[in-house]
């Protein structure tokens, strides 16, 4: 049985709900996204923090996953952490959250008959107590996604330079501009995977030509455009980079 991946809109709002069921053997690296997840993974409750470079899950031999995927600048306040503070990490939640809250919820989501739906409804019961995002840091989230400058969004949201980074990094873990290039990677490879040639995909996404967007690949991904493909070829989903998993 080859590999399986399935996402939906989550209630909680701009996050997506996943699955993922793996067969044995080594697991492809995570790309940066600009996301945090929640995860499921073999009884235990984790958070994947903002990640600056291609994850490489460590000693991973397959298996189910399920998690939420948190959009940019909207997790913080619901794990009650700085996302700077969890950056390029995987951590167990009960190092975030009271360890007896953490177990008595993995022995719910670990009895439920939809794991996923379980996980999701702890996201919104906490989200129900700790309150939303800050909507100034979601709303320069949004702009760079999509493909917005650094300066104009600073200016559209009324903060100065060291302001936004400083508050970048609270909410998405590092400052503006890797959260630009970061997202403008994901616009790039959303093109690629939907058949788009590199060098359109490059300057749609807003790279300044194909050698640019390669040169992106291999820092922020770890890869070429090409072994990219190849290993979305070789899979029997399209599943999107940004789903993920840990040891």
């Amino acid at each position: 049985m080859g590999e399986t991946y399935e996402e939906r809109e989550s209630r909680f709002g701009g996050a997506i709900v996943w699955t993922r069921q793996v067969p044995e053997g080594p697991l492809r690296p995570v790309l940066p996204d600009g996301c945090m997840d929640l995860l499921w993974i073999d009884g235990r409750l984790l958070v994947a923090g903002p990640d600056t470079h291609a994850y490489e899950p460590a000693g991973a031999t397959g298996g189910r996953f399920t998690g939420i995927r948190f959009a940019p600048g909207t997790a913080p306040a619901l794990l009650g952490v700085p996302a700077d503070e969890l950056r390029d990490q995987r951590v167990e939640l009960a190092d975030l959250w009271p360890a007896a809250q953490v177990r008595v919820l993995a022995e719910h989501i670990a009895d439920a008959a939809d794991p996923a739906a379980a996980l999701e409804s702890v996201a919104l019961r906490r989200a129900a107590e700790t309150g939303p995002a800050d909507p100034v840091m979601r709303s320069v989230a949004l702009q760079l996604a999509r493909g917005r400058s650094v300066a104009d969004t600073a200016h559209t949201a009324g903060l100065g330079a060291r302001q936004l980074h400083r508050r970048s990094l609270a909410a998405f873990g590092y400052g503006p501009k890797t959260l630009a290039r970061v997202l403008r990677l994901q616009r790039a490879l959303a093109l690629v995977r939907s058949g788009t040639p590199y060098a359109e995909a490059a300057l749609a996404a807003g790279c300044t030509d194909q050698a640019h967007l390669a040169r992106e690949m291999r820092e922020l991904a770890g890869t070429t455009l090409t072994a990219y493909c190849e290993a979305l070829a070789n899979s029997d989903t399209a599943q999107p980079s940004g789903s993920r998993t840990t040891a």
